[in-house]
């Protein structure tokens, strides 16, 4: 797959953030808000991995609605990370809460790297 400057770019940048905010969620349990964030911005540097992010938005959303069959292992990859964000957005504000979400942020953030790094790798 090639990946040209500009989304690579991007990518290592979302991904780089993502990581920076994690970490501050890590140490700040009043930050839990960037481990959502960070979330959102690990899953955007895979997008811009994988090709354009709003095209990818879309097969996501639609394989989440049902709407296309998640035979293809990436495809089933990005809607679990999906599914968990949204899950992890709509929790209760607690302490319990925030510490499963910065826990399940770091773990997806994880996951996000090593596929941007895959991808990355193949160019």
């Amino acid at each position: 797959m090639l990946m040209d400057e500009y989304r690579k770019g991007w990518a290592l940048r979302y991904l780089r953030e993502a990581m920076d905010e994690i970490k501050i969620a890590k140490r700040n349990s009043e930050a839990f808000d960037l481990a959502l964030d960070a979330l959102r911005k690990a899953q955007m540097a895979v997008y811009y991995s994988l090709g354009e992010p709003s095209f990818i938005e879309r097969i996501v959303e639609e394989a989440l609605e049902g709407m296309l069959p998640l035979e293809n292992p990436i495809l089933k990859c990005l809607v679990e990370i999906e599914r968990t964000i949204k899950i992890l957005e709509d929790m209760p504000n607690n302490q319990k809460s925030n510490a499963i979400i910065v826990k399940e942020s770091d773990r997806i953030i994880s996951v996000a790297s090593k596929i941007v790094d895959l991808l990355i790798s193949e160019d």
